[in-house]
């Protein structure tokens, strides 16, 4: 992978996580978080989206539920919350800006 494509990867992952932390309950589904990258300046494919938010649920930042035909809801965990406001880091993950 090159450096553009994995740093575009974790500044994905992070805006994933930043915006489930907006969200009532912590929650939203992946056309909505699709459109919300497109609406950042991420522009992302469903499958990029659902490929990080898979690799965000192996490592507990999020839950994903499938509920069939590709409509997966998508949960941050406590430990996705701590990624987003900046209290913990992951080398996946971008890190947010000192001014976050």
């Amino acid at each position: 992978m090159s450096n553009f494509a994995e740093a575009l990867q974790q500044h994905r992952r992070l805006a994933i996580l930043r915006h489930l932390e907006n969200c009532p309950e912590y929650t939203c589904n992946i056309s909505i978080l699709t459109d919300v990258l497109y609406s950042l300046g991420i522009p992302s494919t469903r499958d990029q989206t659902i490929t990080d938010v898979m690799w965000l649920n192996e490592n507990s930042f999020v839950t994903a539920t499938d509920h069939g035909a590709g409509f997966f809801v998508v949960v941050a965990t406590g430990r996705g919350i701590e990624i987003a406001k900046n209290r913990a880091t992951h080398p996946g993950i971008q890190r947010p800006s000192a001014g976050f």
